[in-house]
């Protein structure tokens, strides 16, 4: 029974372990991370009571908004840290029952897979020929997903009423805004640690429709992009699927971000591709955008950080991004952002030394000749 194996001793420490890894902000009810153990050691008993009796009820999730690029919003829902270890043990239990079943072009939120694969995948593709890309758009998937769809897809495999009824609680748990609690009909909330499992066994539909068709595709999450060797096909098939996610899946395709194009036109993941015969890998335009905004908040003059303070907060930053896109083949982008960076850096120490006598004393002691520096 599934329910026996989600309280299984190893699963629970093992969800624990990884809901302290991950941190994360607090929910509606503020308890923190830190918190979580001593929570569990105290109310574990009752709770799980409440979990095998069916009248446990998850707290509404909290609901932040993260700002985009393009200027707009991306809802995050947080869930309670006790909600997310629930979720986590439920995770836990059915990726194994779920993901040897998902498409083998399916890369997001799977053991052993990550987007750089994905990428790869792409290139692939337009190497072998196919240099149209069909670049699908879902609009606002995590706040669209049918409730009784995704229920009945979970039903197909889970025979455990317990579990079932436990994940259609966490779907209409409601969300807190303003301080009260609004009830959601549909919808997966995009923060916890369940939600991406629930979206790639609803989208898995989408997969096997694309294969049962040969397509060539690649998908990570809710981006999924198909290729195609001709204009004609990609607006054939762009229809088409558009036709089975809205009547099928009912989500909805937004038009205005989906496109059929050249991939060296368009971005997967944060790359994009040159349009040689044989690809390239590189990184997007709208990347190395978003990079450089971010260096400017951190090397802005308003803001009163010594060098070292700003240096730090650069290496947080400039690792994580030089480590996900070193699966660039050009190396151009880096040499810029370097080269603007060290430009950037320099202004931030002229103002800081202020007066003309410090400028110049600071410059004769990095090796400036005085007739050059007065």
């Amino acid at each position: 029974m599934l329910m026996k194996r989600l309280f299984s001793r190893e699963n629970l420490l093992k969800a624990l372990k990884q809901v302290e890894k991950n941190k994360g902000s607090h929910g509606v009810d503020e308890m923190s991370v830190e918190s979580l153990r001593e929570y569990i050691r105290e109310h574990w008993a009752s709770i799980r009571s409440s979990i095998e009796d069916g009248t446990y009820k998850p707290l509404p999730v909290r609901r932040i908004e993260i700002p985009k690029s393009n200027g707009g919003v991306r809802l995050l829902s947080i869930p309670t840290v006790f909600d997310r270890f629930v979720q986590q043990a439920i995770a836990q239990i059915l990726t194994p029952l779920f993901d040897p079943c998902f498409s083998d072009c399916s890369y997001g939120f799977r053991p052993g897979r990550r987007g750089h694969d994905a990428v790869r995948k792409a290139k692939g593709y337009i190497e072998e020929g196919c240099r149209w890309v069909i670049d699908l758009d879902l609009e606002k998937f995590f706040d669209q997903v049918n409730h009784d769809k995704l229920m009945s897809l979970l039903a197909k495999k889970i025979t455990d009423k317990q579990i079932l009824k436990l994940i259609r609680r966490y779907l209409q748990s409601g969300i807190m805004v303003n301080g009260l609690r609004v009830s959601n009909e549909q919808g997966v909330p995009q923060g916890g640690p369940l939600s991406p499992l629930l979206s790639n066994i609803m989208l898995d539909l989408l997969d096997k429709e694309l294969e049962k068709r040969g397509h060539r595709f690649v998908r990570y999450a809710d981006d999924c992009n198909i290729y195609v060797r001709t204009r004609k096909a990609g607006e054939r098939v762009k229809q088409s699927i558009t036709e089975f996610i809205e009547q099928q899946l009912k989500l909805k395709v937004n038009q205005e971000k989906s496109a059929v194009d050249r991939p060296w036109k368009r971005k997967f993941l944060g790359f994009s591709f040159t349009h040689h015969y044989r690809p390239k890998i590189r990184v997007a335009k709208e990347s190395i955008k978003r990079a450089k905004e971010k260096i400017r908040e951190i090397t802005s003059r308003s803001k009163p950080l010594t060098m070292e303070q700003r240096i730090e907060r650069l290496n947080v930053f400039l690792v994580g991004w030089v480590n996900y896109f070193s699966l660039a083949d050009t190396l151009t982008p880096f040499q810029q952002i370097e080269s603007w960076l060290h430009r950037r850096l320099r202004m931030c120490l002229w103002k800081q030394w202020k007066k003309p006598g410090t400028k110049i004393k600071r410059l004769i002691s990095l090796g400036v000749p005085n007739e050059i520096s007065l």
